[in-house]
């Protein structure tokens, strides 16, 4: 690793601990007892993963301080060595950047999966079909971050939409950089459509809603203690639009959280096992997100995102078809691509997202 620069010695104290840490995890990964714990062994590589990006930072940093403080030397004998300082003084302070907000304190569920749940609003058919084309949306974005889908549960409308909808998104990578909640969790919301609906004889402009709510997804039944003894479970037969049976058997399952109140219902599959265990996961997630929500109401500290609020009846976004526009109320973010965006093209959106986070975590170090 690079020498430390004299005068960046105020965030070298600030890197130190982790530096420390990082070689830390190194030697621990070499255990073999820490890979016979499946959970132990995800926690340790997800902070691995997520060191390794400040010490990847931070030796670019102190590398660029380095050129920059011997480029300088230099040039008090040759001016030709002059031309080089403006260069590294920024590259110097563009991986100062980085570095800075590599630092800010990071949502520890970043690198967990999630299940989405995606409801029609107002609108009544208009909003069903739009949810479909939200979760193609979602499920195209899946796709293109390499990332695994499962269609959890769903409840169709007449016209071929969705009611309700859930799906779990499973990432591939430990850095939490690069995990589903990272990017998807700032998509829980109101999700506003215009446009001239397929039951629209004269050709008018509705506008609609569909809400979205994002779940950090349990990694291992045993985060979240559940007792058995508050769980309320029914059984009863699935049925399709309009109501109608579509299984002789009592293969669905109703089950309800007595002591939060929460209900999850789960039809999807033919067996009454499979879908109480999909229920379940939902239940773990719901429940996790409660426990967070409750945490983050009392804190007061930059964990607590500026962007992704509790409200979830907040318009966040509005698609508009005629325009071909996309917009995001809370970052300004707007674009005339809302084809290619429903294709799955949410990298920019979700990225506006991420920044106006960073940026508002960033005041909120500043000012404590």
């Amino acid at each position: 690793m690079a020498a430390e620069p004299a005068e960046t010695s105020g965030i070298f104290e600030s890197v130190r601990g982790l530096l420390d840490e990082h070689r830390q995890i190194e030697l621990e990964l070499n255990d073999p007892a820490v890979h016979a714990d499946a959970a132990r062994a995800k926690r340790v590589n997800r902070r691995y993963a997520e060191l390794n990006r400040i010490v990847h930072a931070y030796d670019a940093w102190t590398a660029a301080s380095d050129d920059l403080e011997a480029a300088r030397e230099l040039a008090r004998e040759d001016d030709a060595f002059a031309e080089e300082v403006p260069a590294l003084e920024e590259r110097v302070s563009e991986t100062q950047e980085r570095l800075r907000r590599l630092l800010i304190p990071r949502d520890p569920d970043d690198a967990r999966d999630v299940i989405m749940e995606i409801k029609g609003g107002e609108g009544g058919a208009e909003s069903a079909l739009f949810a479909a084309d939200l979760l193609r949306m979602y499920l195209q974005y899946a796709a293109s971050m390499g990332w695994k889908t499962e269609l959890l549960e769903r409840t169709e409308s007449d016209l071929g939409g969705y009611k309700d909808v859930q799906v779990a998104i499973k990432g591939s990578s430990s850095d939490p950089a690069q995990g589903v909640w990272a990017h998807l969790k700032y998509e829980g919301g109101v999700h506003r459509v215009q446009r001239v609906p397929a039951t629209e004889s004269q050709g008018r402009i509705h506008t609609s809603t569909t809400g979205v709510l994002v779940f950090p997804e349990v990694d291992e039944p045993e985060e979240v203690a559940i007792d058995p003894n508050d769980l309320k479970i029914d059984v009863f037969r699935s049925s399709g639009p309009g109501g109608q049976s579509v299984n002789t058997t009592d293969s669905a399952v109703r089950i309800t959280h007595v002591p939060t109140g929460i209900v999850v219902s789960m039809q999807n599959e033919k067996s009454q096992l499979q879908n109480r265990e999909a229920g379940m996961r939902v239940l773990r997630a719901r429940l996790l997100a409660k426990q967070q929500e409750e945490r983050d109401a009392v804190a007061a500290d930059a964990r607590r995102s500026q962007i992704r609020g509790m409200d979830r009846s907040e318009r966040i976004r509005t698609y508009n078809f005629p325009e071909n526009r996309i917009a995001d109320h809370r970052t300004g973010y707007k674009a005339y691509n809302l084809d290619q965006v429903m294709d799955g093209a949410l990298g920019p959106i979700i990225e506006s997202a991420i920044t106006a986070d960073e940026e508002a975590r960033l005041a909120a170090l500043a000012d404590s």
